[in-house]
């Protein structure tokens, strides 16, 4: 498999830097392995049945932005120079792992200053990226944070607007509990209460798992052999309980479905045995085409990136010529792509036809 071949080309005007309003009033695609529906999000209260499992990641996205000073010595004194940070990954000892701009002017030992009570200090760098020590933690750092941080959007958002108030409430799932992602498992932001507590109503299940999204998930595969792609590693974590409910939903003949490909990729993380375990630590799963699904009988998710890993993870799904047909239409009928766009709905199996 080529790169090349999960090229597409995307209109600019289809990349959507503002979510619908209600969430539930967006797009949604659901597609068969020979249908395709228009449709709205609202619209998963007929396609979805009693019995039907939805897998959620509760992972909740941290304010990882963060815009500080440096006090550096020059001829004429002390001069404040501005230091961009985006933090990545919380390590062992309470550090932080993080990309700086400019990380070569940053000094070891040095201090950035965020706000009047958070501050960090550079204690190392290694491979591109510097590690923070916060003179806070816990509850406290997670105040500070929120109060002087902004929500990690995707470079595809960031490089057309920053990141506002209005962010940190619409790149965040309603169910949000776990801190620890930089990047919001964006299927999940389809969701308000009104539609959980009516699918809930009609008797459709909900297992929750926790997969922590990392700044990785939009880094570009950079090989033309995509087999040879080393995938960014994330924590995840499949409680016994989540185990057990989606071994019920099987055993009973209800699909699991997957809100987002987070969720999606963890699960199967934890079914490599040929159904699904208590499973935590690191994965770095890359599914493409030929790979056997253990977990999964569909997906929900948004639309994705050319070239990307997500595409390759539907093409496996649907199969190639299939995820083709779906985004010449997606594109033909003007669906909004990427972490704020419009969903679909991917059921491979002939026996998955929604019964709308």
């Amino acid at each position: 498999m080529k790169l090349s071949d999960f090229d597409f080309d995307l209109p600019d005007e289809l990349i959507a830097t503002r979510p619908a309003t209600p969430r539930s009033a967006a797009r949604l695609l659901v597609a068969t392995p020979d249908q395709m529906t228009d449709g709205h999000i609202g619209d998963l209260l007929d396609l979805l049945q009693p019995g039907d499992r939805l897998v959620l990641n509760d992972t909740k996205v941290i304010p990882a932005r963060l815009s500080g000073l440096r006090h550096r010595d020059t001829a004429q004194g002390k001069m404040a120079a501005k230091v961009e940070v985006t933090l990545l990954e919380p390590k062992a000892d309470g550090s932080w792992t993080a990309l700086l701009k400019p990380l070569k002017k940053v000094k070891i030992g040095e201090e950035v200053v965020f706000s009047g009570s958070l501050s960090a200090e550079l204690v190392d760098v290694a491979e591109g990226q510097g590690r923070l020590r916060f003179n806070l933690s816990g509850d406290d750092f997670d105040a500070a944070l929120n109060a002087a941080g902004a929500m990690p959007l995707p470079p595809y958002i960031a490089a057309k607007r920053a990141a506002d108030a209005q962010d940190k409430e619409d790149y965040q799932t309603v169910w949000a509990r776990h801190s620890g992602a930089v990047a919001a498992p964006t299927a999940s932001l389809h969701f308000d209460q009104a539609l959980l507590a009516a699918l809930q109503a009609k008797g459709v299940q909900f297992t929750y798992v926790t997969l922590h999204v990392g700044a990785g998930t939009f880094l570009p595969v950079k090989v033309e052999d995509v087999t040879s792609h080393k995938m960014h590693a994330e924590w995840g974590r499949v409680s016994a309980e989540a185990a057990a409910e989606i071994a019920a939903t099987k055993a009973a003949g209800g699909r699991v479905i997957p809100v987002g490909t987070t969720a999606l990729r963890l699960i199967e993380s934890a079914a490599r045995s040929g159904h699904v375990k208590p499973w935590e630590g690191e994965t770095d799963i890359f599914i493409y085409p030929g790979f056997v699904f253990h977990a999964a009988d569909a997906l929900m998710t948004n639309f994705h990136l050319p070239k990307s890993t997500l595409l390759m993870l539907i093409s496996a799904l649907m199969g190639q010529e299939r995820v083709r047909e779906i985004y010449d239409h997606a594109v033909n009928s003007r669906y909004r792509f990427f972490s704020y766009g419009d969903g679909s709905l991917l059921l491979p199996h002939a026996t998955n036809t929604p019964q709308k």
